[in-house]
Parts: C-alpha cells; structure tokens; sequence
C-alpha cells in the first residue's frame, strides 16, 4: 500500500511504497524483485535526495551494534542505526562521534551517503575522513565492501553519493575520546559580516565553530552576527555538580510542536523582530561557559516537529558553500538580494570549511551559509537567482539539502560530476538506485 512521504522540509511530497528489511536476506529479496528504488532512513534531509517515484527502502530495521571497541574507540554498525542511539551507547565509555551536524536524528547510512560535516570541518573533515569500511548491496544483493584502501572508486563515490551506488549496509569508523560529555564554549558578538569573519580567523584553532548570522539587517549592522566556538571540556574544568556524572547523556526532549503554524506566521516582520532579540539578549563581552553537549551541538533537538513552524506548505534549506577567496564577496551579494527581497530566515548558520573532502562531497575550503526558506510565491525564481551567483563566484549546494536545483547549476558547480557518473555507470549501470533528485540533476 502507497502512503504520503516528504522528508524534514515536507516538500516535496510523494505517494510511494515504502518497504523495510532487518536482514540481508530480506534486502536481497527487495533487490531481485524491485527495478528501481532508493534507500531512507529517517527523513532528515531536507528535499528530495531519498524519495523515489518507484519504491522506497527504509533502513530503520537494520539498526544493530556489531562492534564498540572501547579501548581503541573503533565502532560498526548497521546503517539503520541513529546517531543518538550511537551517542547513548559510546558517551558513557568516554567517546564522541568524529562529525555530527545539527541533529542526531539521522541514520548512520544517511551520515555516508551526504558525508556530513559539523561545525569542526576545518578542523577534522568530513565524516568520510574517520571511516574505515563500508559494506554495501549491490544490484544483486550480494555484499560489497570497500575502503578508502579497496575499491576507492565505489568508497568515494558513496560518501557523498546520495544512495546511488547501492544500498549502505554497515558502516566502521573511528570516534574521538573525550573526558567529559560537556563543552567548554565562547560566545562572541560580530558587529558586521567582516568582524564575524575576522573572528573565524582569531578562534580557527578551536575544534568546534560557528555563527549565526542576521541576514535582514542592513546599514552598519550588515551581516551582524554571533559566533558559538567550543572544546570538549576536560574533567578538571567540570564544577562540582557536573563532576558527579561528567560522561552524562542528553535527556528526551520535552517541547513539541503539535501542529503546522498558520503561513503567515513567518514573515518579514516577524524573523527581523526574532533577529533583533536573539542578537541584543547576547552581551557584548565575550561570554565563556561550560555547557551540556546537547545544546552546543544539536539546539534544535530539543524542540521535537520543530519543522512544523513553516506550516503546511512546507520549506527548503538552501545551503550554499564559496571558495575562500570569493567567500566576503559573495556573501555581501547573496545577503543584500535576500535583504532587499525582504524573504529573511531566522535559521542562518554560516561556517568555515577546510580543504574537500572526496570525489563528490559539498565542502570545500571557504564560507558555508544554510538559511531556510518557507515555500510561498516567487520563491524558486529567486533561489535560481542566488544559484547563479554562487556559481559565478564558484560555489555550490549542498545536495542533502537541495529540493529543486537545476541540473546545469550542478554539473557547472562539481568539478567532478562526470567522474563520479563513471562510477555510477560501472557500479550502477541501469540505475536501479536512483531518486528525484538524482533524475533531476541527470545522475541517472
């Protein structure tokens, strides 16, 4: 039986088959009988990359634990598992996730096939950086397992490759040892877009960065903002209460979001007043203080549907990235058309990328800036426009996030798209994998 599916942006939404599996066998079973398919785990991206007209596969049966070694912090396991599910289980054992970006509700096989990056991109990479294998299933369902050693090709191409080389099965990395579940974090307020962007320069040696960024504010405030930079906080840092259980967990979130908030609800007027007072409740001291990892890392986790305040129409993140050099200018260009177009998003988080990852993956070295957009009229002529600007100055979209991006936009902006359709045409040839996206932007 077909239902309705969207993912975390609710656009678009489709009717489709959604089948699961727990077990290869079961899988297999799926892949000899289904021609065409894409793999889902929890919906966290934000547009179309894991919906299909097709068929769906969800991985959220395949969630099991296969390995945690806790002495040498190297983890596997299956790629339905969440990553709070992940967090629950190595925290307590003094051990972190080597990348996480602004929610733990994603799927380990979602991690791989967007090849996430966090707020410590220019510090550590992607999170195909830490991986040590991959098992996938192929068109026949038999296993295949690759590494950044062994069959590279397929490895690259599936961190980052948006479920089109196969379906994710296991995945084994490295996490990252910590003393405590707490952060040592500094708040600092930007005046302007070029004082936040002197201060990613002053705090690039912390691991962990980035800023949120008023986008409608014009004048002398342009581009003000306020920077959060942080550490894993070390035992001897902790107080006294927090030292009675430093490896502590994120309790469940208790906020919820019950319905879709009216259309009007966010507006112009409404994102410049939630703009004035999120920047004047910051003081303009830097602020340091040690806090749980949960609202240093995943700030909006604790408010559960928070997605429905964009109402029933639904809305698009688009996140952009521009190399280093071009990154000031476009930035000014990009913020002053969203200014003048007056369709400000109270969610915009720039940060600093280091160096690309792979063959497919969104960051490279320079400025990053997500922003969210309810859908309404005029909008996609206007996402258009700030497409080509971040193609002239030679950016691109991140595809996790993409809903509706032209495919001349894509093939111009990754320098190696046709080498990775290569490997889609040896390792998926009749595109059995495929998704909206990936027929949009002519992958398959």
């Amino acid at each position: 039986m077909s239902k309705e599916i969207s993912n975390w942006g609710h656009y678009p939404k489709i009717e489709v088959e959604e089948n699961s599996f727990s077990s290869q066998n079961q899988l297999k079973s799926i892949l000899i009988n289904q021609k065409s398919l894409i793999a889902r785990g929890l919906g966290r991206c934000y547009g179309d990359a894991s919906l299909s007209n097709e068929e769906i596969v969800s991985t959220l049966k395949f969630d099991k634990i296969l390995e945690f070694d806790d002495q040498s912090g190297v983890f596997e396991a299956q790629s339905g598992i969440s990553f709070e599910a992940i967090l629950e289980t190595i925290i307590p054992k003094g051990w972190f996730l080597p990348v996480t970006p602004g929610t733990k509700y994603i799927t380990l096989g979602g991690a791989i096939a967007s090849d996430i990056h966090g707020k410590n991109h220019h510090a550590e990479g992607s999170f195909s950086r830490h991986v040590i294998e991959i098992s996938l299933a192929g068109m026949d369902g038999n296993l295949i397992k690759c590494s950044p050693n062994h069959l590279e090709d397929l490895f690259w191409a599936t961190c980052g490759g948006m479920g089109l080389t196969g379906i994710i099965q296991t995945v084994k990395f490295q996490l990252k040892k910590i003393e405590t579940s707490f952060i040592r974090q500094i708040q600092v307020k930007a005046k302007n877009l070029e004082h936040i962007i002197e201060l990613f320069e002053k705090y690039q040696g912390y691991t962990y960065s980035m800023a949120w960024i008023d986008c409608l504010k014009g004048g002398n405030g342009f581009g003000r903002s306020v920077m959060m930079a942080g550490e894993h906080a070390l035992l001897s840092e902790l107080d006294s209460k927090q030292k009675m259980n430093p490896l502590s967990i994120a309790s469940k979130p208790k906020l919820m979001i019950p319905f879709n908030f009216p259309d009007f609800a966010l507006n112009t007027l409404s994102v410049k007043a939630f703009n004035f007072l999120y920047y004047t409740k910051h003081p303009s001291k830097i602020k340091e203080s040690i806090i749980p990892y949960n609202p240093f890392f995943y700030p909006l986790d604790s408010i559960l549907n928070w997605n429905r305040m964009y109402g029933k129409k639904g809305f698009v993140q688009y996140q952009f990235v521009l190399p280093l050099e071009q990154s000031h200018r476009g930035l000014v260009e990009i913020l002053n058309r969203i200014r003048k177009k007056g369709m400000g998003s109270f969610l915009a988080v720039l940060k600093l990328f280091g160096d690309q990852d792979n063959l497919i993956s969104f960051p490279m070295k320079g400025y990053t800036l997500a922003l969210d957009f309810p859908i309404q009229k005029g909008l996609f002529p206007f996402l258009d426009e700030l497409d080509q600007v971040v193609l002239d100055h030679g950016g691109r979209i991140y595809l996790t996030k993409d809903a509706r991006m032209k495919s001349e936009i894509f093939w111009n902006s990754y320098p190696k798209a046709k080498e990775f359709k290569d490997i889609l045409s040896k390792y998926n040839p009749h595109s059995q994998f495929n998704s909206l996206q990936s027929k949009r932007l002519s992958l398959t």
